[in-house]
């Protein structure tokens, strides 16, 4: 069974406005962030939704309510089902500080200065792994958990019984998952190097019987 999933990046929140690391902990939508809950309303006001997803967070939740609201194609609308396994990586520790200063502390004892500096040099996995080994209590999420929870999370989509081949699904989503299933799935394709938009829509397929390292194929990133 393929399906077309359509992920949105949540509204702006204020830790997002203040450049604040936000995993598990939560803030609210800024003006803007509900500006841009519409904005993805408007794109997607078409598309006849059959299943709607998002994190147990806030802001996931108020920007997919946003977008269902919208959405004139779906009758009847999806009820909205939310899960912990679609929440952004947990950051521990560093959760609400100041995103410079924390991947500076994740990546000086490796020689990288700055989130990208250790992508470049190391891959997207190490920015969880680095961090993990900073967090002084060990809370923060390993590549290999942040995974297992993300996938676990799609293992849910799949098992939705009112789904089926070529059926389209709403999942609003978070900044860094987006990228890294990008990094995961997209190879060269695309440029990474700018992070995905608060109430962007990524569009990719996905193949609910195959192993998840082959079950996404990206058809749009960051529109």
């Amino acid at each position: 069974m393929l399906l077309h999933i359509f992920a949105v990046r949540h509204g702006q929140t204020y830790f997002n406005r203040y450049n604040r690391l936000q995993g598990w902990s939560n803030s609210p939508l800024t003006e803007q962030g509900l500006k841009d809950a519409e904005r993805a309303g408007h794109k997607l006001k078409g598309v006849d939704f059959q299943a709607a997803y998002c994190s147990d967070t806030t802001r996931a939740q108020v920007t997919a309510e946003r977008i269902l609201s919208m959405n004139q194609a779906s009758d009847p609308k999806p009820p909205l089902q939310t899960a912990m396994n679609f929440r952004e990586q947990f950051y521990g520790y560093f959760e609400g500080q100041d995103m410079g200063m924390t991947w500076w502390a994740a990546g000086a004892p490796h020689g990288a200065k700055t989130y990208n500096d250790i992508v470049d040099k190391f891959g997207l996995a190490a920015t969880r792994d680095f961090l993990k080994d900073a967090d002084p209590f060990h809370d923060a999420e390993s590549d290999q958990e942040y995974w297992q929870r993300v996938e676990e999370g799609f293992a849910l989509i799949a098992g939705n019984t009112d789904l089926h081949d070529g059926g389209k699904v709403l999942l609003v989503w978070h900044g860094n998952s987006l990228l890294s299933l990008m990094h995961r799935f997209a190879g060269s394709a695309y440029d990474l190097s700018e992070r995905p938009a608060n109430g962007s829509v990524t569009s990719f397929d996905f193949d609910t019987q195959a192993a998840f390292a082959q079950a996404i194929t990206l058809t749009s990133y960051n529109q």
